[in-house]
């Protein structure tokens, strides 16, 4: 069977190639209803399915979005990609995700990769300040970023995140205020990774505020754990064990809240009644963890789609309009039976 051309999808609409392409692009000239009824129909008829890549040549423009992210297995991460990917299929576009695995090289490969695809935009959950990813977007001319989850010194781009540091501190505030509890240890990110702009260093920041209202010190509570549940675990049954065993703990992430949990049972403790546990991310595994985890959620389905139309819509990403550089969305803490809210005797 002959492959269905544009001409003929042309031929039987009774117009010409070129009002055939603004139907099928949209654009860039406007087509009667009347003519674009037509041209669907005769598309319809003919079975007709445009050369994407064909396309994209002409239009040094794909209908695909890169997305960069530190490790798709960690469950926020996972979760945050899910959104992005719903965000733009309502748009049209298709998402393609590489892991950075929290290294620079390859972060800079996956960011160099996309934007010689020509993807119609990258979003970027940045492992940390690259340089070097900020040199790839400065080369590609008209490459449009937006940084997701974290905003590194070292990039300009525009950046969705959300209020870590109020989210934390709300959740430490609930475990010393509501709960009575004489301090609330930390479980920030490993000592080499966190850096400015690094959501775990506001989630610390956060809880240090809280401590601090208090008048707790802070220092000999922070304690440095992986950021996922299997490291934290290790680091949590040590602590456990000794004599510094804590009230209550606030985890950077979920992953590492559901770590805490685990262990706790290992050596004997009963949750929320010899410990207090809180975490932040609100993944889905949170609700169905035992106990269910009290954490901090933020809107990830309103970020995506606030990133997907930041790196599709040129108005909201032209320098010097009234855009502001960072979108910040608030956070909430979700009070479950960790923290102690619902238990018996509570």
């Amino acid at each position: 069977m002959a492959k269905v051309t544009r001409d003929d999808v042309a031929r039987l609409a009774g117009t010409s190639t070129a009002v055939v392409s603004y139907v099928i692009n949209n654009g860039p000239r406007p087509v009667a209803p009347a003519t674009r009824e037509k041209v669907l129909a005769a598309i319809e008829q003919l079975g007709y399915r445009p050369n994407s890549v064909a396309q994209a040549m002409a239009s040094r423009r794909t209908n695909l979005i890169g997305m960069v992210v530190p490790d798709a297995r960690q469950p926020f991460f996972a979760e945050m990609a899910h959104a992005v990917e719903r965000a733009a299929s309502e748009r049209g576009k298709l998402v393609l995700i590489g892991n950075s695995d929290y290294v620079d090289d390859r972060e800079v490969h996956y960011v160099r990769a996309f934007l010689g695809m020509r993807v119609s935009g990258l979003i970027l959950v940045s492992q940390g300040p690259s340089q070097r990813a900020a040199e790839e977007f400065a080369a590609m001319e008209g490459a449009k970023v937006v940084l997701l989850h974290r905003r590194p010194e070292a990039i300009d781009d525009v950046a969705v995140v959300t209020d870590d540091v109020g989210g934390a501190e709300t959740a430490v505030r609930h475990l010393l205020e509501v709960h009575g509890h004489p301090y609330v240890v930390c479980f920030g990110g490993p000592v080499e990774s966190p850096a400015p702009g690094d959501p775990v260093i506001d989630h610390v920041e956060g809880w240090e505020r809280a401590m601090t209202e208090h008048g707790l010190p802070t220092e000999p509570h922070l304690v440095d754990a992986p950021f996922h549940r299997y490291g934290a675990y290790e680091v949590a049954v040590e602590l456990l064990r000794s004599d510094r065993r804590p009230p209550a703990i606030f985890c950077s992430t979920d992953d590492q809240a559901i770590g805490v949990l685990r262990a706790a049972r290992e050596v004997g403790l009963r949750v929320p009644e010899d410990l207090a546990v809180a975490g932040f991310d609100d993944v889905p595994e949170a609700a169905l963890a035992d106990p269910p985890l009290t954490t901090v959620a933020s809107d990830r389905d309103a970020m995506a789609r606030a990133a997907v139309d930041l790196v599709l819509d040129d108005s909201l990403m032209v320098p010097g309009s009234d855009t502001e550089r960072v979108r910040k969305f608030e956070s909430r803490l979700v009070v479950r039976r960790s923290c102690g809210c619902g238990a018996p005797g509570a």
